[in-house]
């Protein structure tokens, strides 16, 4: 059973006295451990459809079940409840409390799951470490450059360890460089955990760390673009 199963999904909204289709008929599997890549130009569907499989938006048709739950028939409370067990996400403006530490930030949404503060603070001094600021944790965000400041908020996104991580445009705000690195230590970690990545973005390069490249136009799937396996590249020179 895929992770995710989203089938004639459907967004309408109206402006003035026109229907805009934001979505049209989305059907989609997504495997447990895979990364989704949507990319496509302002307009084209692809933040509309990352919003509605974080619950953040309510579709006009169609349905979105994570297994044996169905996301679209949950009030905004159990929505809630699955977010704070399940997901994770990265932003583009890194969304870091101005007057809280790195250590700080990143434990912030260990409480909502009602850990204990010690274990807070050893779960948020590890993940971190392991994104390579085990110096920063106890800045604040505007004692850090940009690049740090969006691997404080992917620790913050992996510390609770969910099966889903949503990442809208995180390497928008950074240069080539630092994209690259922010993107090979995203990889890293969900590839170490077996978890989910679904990422917005609208620059191709970053397409290149994706299982799976979704080209999306006027709300529809215009394209998959898969990326070959190890076997599959070794198989295809053999012939």
């Amino acid at each position: 059973m895929p992770l995710i199963e989203i089938r004639n999904l459907k967004k309408f909204y109206k402006v003035g006295g026109s229907i805009i289709k934001a979505l049209d008929g989305i059907n989609l599997d997504i495997e447990q451990g895979e990364f989704v890549a949507l990319l496509g130009t302002s307009g084209s569907g692809k933040s509309t459809l990352l919003n509605m499989l974080a619950g953040l938006e309510k579709p006009s048709k169609g349905t979105i079940d994570y297994g044996n739950i169905r996301l679209t028939d949950l009030s905004e409370e159990q929505i809630t409840k699955f977010r704070n067990i399940n997901v994770g996400f990265v932003f583009q403006s890194y969304n870091l409390l101005p007057y809280l530490t790195a250590l700080e930030n990143v434990a912030l949404p260990l409480t909502f799951k009602g850990i204990n503060p010690k274990e807070r603070k050893r779960m948020a001094t590890e993940i971190l470490t392991e994104v390579g600021l085990k110096d920063r944790i106890n800045n604040k965000p505007n004692e850090m450059s940009g690049g740090q400041q969006q691997r404080v908020s992917i620790a913050r996104a992996f510390v609770g360890k969910p099966k889903i991580i949503f990442a809208d445009e995180p390497t928008g705000n950074l240069d080539t460089r630092t994209s690259f690195e922010v993107m090979n230590l995203v990889k890293k970690i969900i590839s170490e955990n077996n978890q989910t990545l679904i990422m917005v973005t609208h620059d191709d390069e970053m397409t290149e760390f994706a299982d799976r490249t979704l080209f999306m136009r006027d709300g529809k799937i215009d394209k998959i673009h898969e990326k070959l396996t190890i076997d599959e590249v070794l198989k295809d020179d053999q012939r």
